[in-house]
C-alpha cells in the first residue's frame, strides 16, 4: 500500500547509525565523493564542530513525528512510535517522491532514521543501507562529553562569580551526578537503536547493506568505496576518508561501567555489538 517502487530506487542510500557513531563524519566523506545527501545539511554545533550533515528535510520531519508522539525531538529515547498517522506517512512519501524525481542517486543521514527503519523498508524496498556501528562505550562516552560541554557553555557565558563557582567547586560533583542519572539511560538508547538496525538488516538481502565504522574506513576506505561504486552502481569520485578524519576531535572513553546498575543491559549491548560487527564488510 505504501510502496514507492521506481526505476531509481536501487540508487537510494539510507545511512543508519546511532547518535555519536560517526554518521556525520562518514556522511561528510560521502558528500566529498559526490553523493547527493541533501540540499540543506545540518551545520556545526556543540560537540560536532565539523557539522552534522543531516538532510534538514528528513531531520525536521523526524522531529515533528517524535514531537507528535510525545517523544524527545532529539530521538534519544528507547521508546518507539507505535503507529503513524496518515498525515505522517504521506509526508514521508512526499519527500521521497520529490527526491526520486530530482536525482538519479540520492540518500540521507539522520540518526533518528533508525527509529523508523520498518517504515522506510516499506516505502523504499530497493534502497541500499550503509549501517554505521560504533561500540557502546565510545558512543555513551561521546554523548556524556557533549552534555558536559553544553553545561560548561552555559556557565562560560555567565558573570565572573557564578562561572568561578561552577568550574572550581560545583562542576565535578554535578558531572558525577549527571553521569549516574544518564549513563544507563543512554545505554538503553544504544541498545534500542542497534536492535532496530539488526532487525532491519535481517530482513534484507545480504547485498542490500554494508556495515562499517569510521576506524575501518580510516585504515582502508577503498573496499567500501568500490562496493558503493561497483555493487550498488553509485556514480562517485574517490576521495580519501583520512582527509576528512580528524583524530584530535575523537575524545577518550569515559569509565562508564561504574554507572550501569543493570548488568543485563551490558550483556545485551555486548551481544548486539558482536552480532552487528559480524556483518562488517571485509
Amino acid at each position: 500500500m505504501y510502496n514507492l517502487v521506481t526505476s531509481m530506487q536501487k540508487r537510494t542510500l539510507i545511512i543508519a547509525g546511532m547518535h555519536r557513531s560517526g554518521t556525520s563524519l562518514i556522511t561528510q566523506w560521502l558528500t566529498k565523493c559526490g553523493m547527493e545527501l541533501g540540499e540543506r545539511l545540518g551545520g556545526a554545533s556543540t560537540g560536532n564542530i565539523e557539522g552534522h550533515f543531516e538532510d534538514c528535510e528528513f531531520l525536521k520531519m523526524h522531529e515533528e513525528i517524535l514531537d507528535n508522539h510525545k517523544l524527545p525531538r532529539s530521538g534519544l529515547t528507547a521508546a518507539h512510535v507505535d503507529s503513524f498517522s496518515i498525515y505522517e506517512r504521506e509526508k514521508i512519501k512526499s519527500i521521497i517522491k520529490v527526491k526520486q524525481q530530482l536525482y538519479d542517486q540520492w540518500g540521507w543521514k539522520d540518526p533518528r532514521t533508525c527509529m523508523f527503519l520498518d517504515v522506510y523498508q516499506q516505502l523504499i524496498p530497493d534502497a541500499c543501507y550503509m549501517v554505521i556501528i560504533r561500540d557502546y562505550q565510545s558512543v555513551i562516552s561521546s554523548l556524556l562529553r557533549r552534555d558536559v560541554k553544553v553545561m560548561d557553555k552555559r556557565y562560560e557565558d555567565r558573570k565572573l562569580f557564578p562561572r568561578l563557582a561552577w568550574f572550581r567547586f560545583r562542576r565535578a560533583r554535578k558531572i558525577k551526578a549527571f553521569y549516574r542519572s544518564n549513563t544507563q539511560e543512554y545505554l538503553k538508547v544504544w541498545i534500542s537503536y542497534n536492535q532496530d538496525i539488526l532487525n532491519c538488516i535481517k530482513q534484507l538481502n545480504r547485498d542490500a547493506f554494508v556495515v562499517v565504522n569510521y576506524n575501518m574506513l580510516n585504515k582502508a576506505d577503498l573496499p567500501v568505496f568500490k562496493h558503493l561504486q561497483n555493487q550498488w552502481d553509485f556514480s562517485l569520485k574517490y576521495f580519501k576518508f583520512k582527509d576528512v578524519f580528524k583524530e584530535n576531535l575523537m575524545g577518550e572513553d569515559l569509565d562508564i561501567d561504574q554507572y550501569i546498575v543493570d548488568r543485563r543491559l551490558v550483556f545485551k549491548a555486548k551481544q548486539l555489538q558482536d552480532e552487528l560487527m559480524g556483518y562488517m564488510i571485509g
